[in-house]
């Protein structure tokens, strides 16, 4: 019955006001015609726009319905991934409870809103609190939902770096990855043992002293631009010491000169630091760790941007390289030492060896595993070494009376004369050597590092699970008042043979120390004492910059924000 009822039609309110659109008196017929569709024109073309209404309808409401079960997906995946977080960090809280800690902690955020933000800011509160706390055998920090075992007693260091099994290095470490890939730094397990094992022999000593002519010639351009300061105001020494060791870092491990401090606006030399600061960043910006935001951020486009110079960079230096070994016009044996070019001997580069170099079965690094150790040499190479000779100029400038001490040693081996520096000078340079090594004591380039637990492990009679960051603080470390009278004086001869026998093997870790020490630690030395002697065989250096006024910055480096500020005299006019 109601199928078969008739149909009203009642006239839409809207057909009148079509009356309204008659053509204007005068239009031609035929016009008319032209601009009035057919009525069976009109209906197909009314049929057509209806039904890509109704599909375009349908289209939508798949996409909402989509878009809606995409949604719920994903904040079911992140509300699972969160609840297992919380899950870990209540886990990982009520292992640790019974370790003291610092007030306020709160669930997820952790001590984040305790310490302040600025960097100079945090590393002095940081130092400060650990000092207070000197006579805790250790201490638990949460940065986030990440909790921290900070450890500062000679003993409790060696717990962890003593270890063949707690090598693998601490979550923050990660965020060196898309720079360093996981090379010899940041690597662990078997990659680590065999990549130690290749890479050992590159630094041999015979090989280190064909790198001592670079550390000369570089060193010698750095004492020609610190001419024009001579009896002038005070400056800040810093960043030209600093590119004096990225220029010889650059030709010692890549074989390139890049003239960092001719030209200290180059593009890789910028991309270098502004890469470290953006890492440093992220490493204590919790919120900045997921790496689905990051690139999305303003500082995740411009860490793309410098890892791109960086890499660029380095690809190029290596495709020259390997070029160059295989070009046997150039060289009968392209790794011969009395191999000669144009009158002049052949140097050789980490990357030389690194691409010569071979594992127990014969197997070669591949191209990915040569990158990530040359830009492991380039990142780990300069900053620390650079921040140790200016710590050293700073603290002589301190100390005049040690000053003398070093001016009379190095007198007594070069004489009057401005000749380069030999290994055999070296050898004989020990005061220098203790001022050095008192120095990296009171300024460790690397404030601290970290490791990451690979099984339960009490220190202290205190639990750390497995799966804890452990913080070592080489600055708290090396002013423990037992083993450094005095922590806060400079005395090189803290280090004299007589002085320092018998002292604690981990109450002095400037390279870390055990299986993961640092392994270019002679080339460090040896590169500070050829460098730090050129400069003072012919400088007298003063400082009136209070230690108070350093701003001590610790980021990847241990860092004066104000900068080193000296004066310097000229000693003599030497000979060469």
């Amino acid at each position: 019955m109601l199928l078969s009822a008739p149909v009203l039609r009642t006239q839409p309110s809207w057909v009148p006001a079509l009356s309204l659109c008659r053509p204007p008196p005068g239009l031609r017929l035929s016009e008319q015609r032209q601009q009035r569709p057919v009525r069976g024109e009109s209906g197909a073309a009314a049929s057509t726009s209806a039904m890509g209404a109704l599909q375009l309808a349908q289209e939508g409401v798949r996409l909402l319905y989509w878009g809606a079960g995409a949604a719920t997906l994903l904040f079911s995946l992140l509300a699972a991934f969160a609840f297992r977080l919380l899950l870990q960090s209540l886990g990982k809280w009520q292992a640790l409870r019974p370790i003291p800690g610092v007030s306020p902690c709160y669930p997820l955020l952790g001590n984040a809103l305790f310490f302040k933000r600025k960097g100079e800011d945090f590393f002095k509160q940081l130092i400060d609190n650990l000092e207070e706390m000197r006579n805790l055998p250790l201490l638990k920090l949460w940065i986030g939902p990440l909790p921290f075992v900070v450890v500062y007693h000679p003993d409790t260091v060696e717990v962890i770096v003593s270890s063949s099994k707690h090598i693998e290095k601490s979550y923050p470490y990660k965020f060196l990855h898309p720079w360093l890939g996981t090379g010899l730094l940041t690597s662990t397990g078997d990659k680590w043992r065999s990549r130690r094992k290749m890479i050992t022999p590159t630094f041999h000593f015979t090989i280190l002293t064909d790198f001592l002519e670079v550390m000369n010639e570089q060193a010698s351009i750095l004492v020609d631009k610190l001419e024009k300061h001579v009896d002038k105001e005070p400056f800040d020494c810093f960043l030209d010491i600093t590119l004096c060791a990225l220029d010889i870092i650059c030709e010692t491990a890549m074989g390139r000169n890049v003239g960092a401090q001719i030209n200290r606006d180059s593009e890789y030399v910028r991309a270098i630091y502004k890469m470290s600061d953006l890492i440093h960043h992220r490493q204590k910006s919790p919120w900045l760790w997921p790496d689905l935001v990051y690139p999305m951020l303003q500082e995740g486009r411009e860490h793309t941007r410098s890892l791109k110079i960086l890499h660029t960079f380095t690809d190029n230096v290596i495709a020259e390289k390997t070029h160059e070994i295989k070009d046997h016009t150039q060289c009968k044996d392209d790794l011969d030492d009395n191999c000669e070019q144009s009158g002049r001997k052949r140097r050789r580069a980490f990357l030389d060896m690194l691409l010569n170099a071979t594992d127990d079965e014969g197997n070669k690094l591949s191209y990915v595993d040569i990158r990530e150790e040359v830009d492991t040499f380039m990142f780990e190479g300069h900053d620390t070494t650079a921040a140790a000779m200016n710590w050293v100029i700073y603290l002589l400038g301190c100390h005049p009376e040690a000053q003398k001490k070093v001016h009379s040693e190095l007198d007594e081996v070069f004489g009057n004369s401005e000749r380069p520096v030999t290994m055999d000078d070296l050898k004989k340079l020990r005061y220098l050597e203790c001022v050095v090594k008192e120095a990296l004591r009171l300024f460790p380039s690397v404030p601290f590092f970290a490791r990451t637990t690979s099984e339960d492990c009490y220190i202290r009679g205190f639990k750390v699970p497995k799966r804890t960051e452990v913080v070592i603080v080489p600055y708290v470390l090396h002013r423990e008042p037992e083993i450094f009278p005095d922590p806060e004086e400079f005395r090189p001869e803290r280090f004299f043979p007589e002085n320092s026998s018998g002292r604690h093997p981990f109450a002095y870790v400037p390279f870390s120390a055990g299986p993961r020490n640092c392994i270019g630690q002679r080339f460090a030395q040896m590169e500070e004492k050829a460098v730090l002697a050129i400069i003072l065989r012919r400088f007298w250096v003063e400082t009136s910059q209070e230690r108070e006024e350093l701003g001590l910055v610790g980021e990847l480096i241990l860092r004066p924000k104000k900068g080193i500020w000296i004066q310097l005299k000229r000693r003599r006019n030497c000979v060469s």
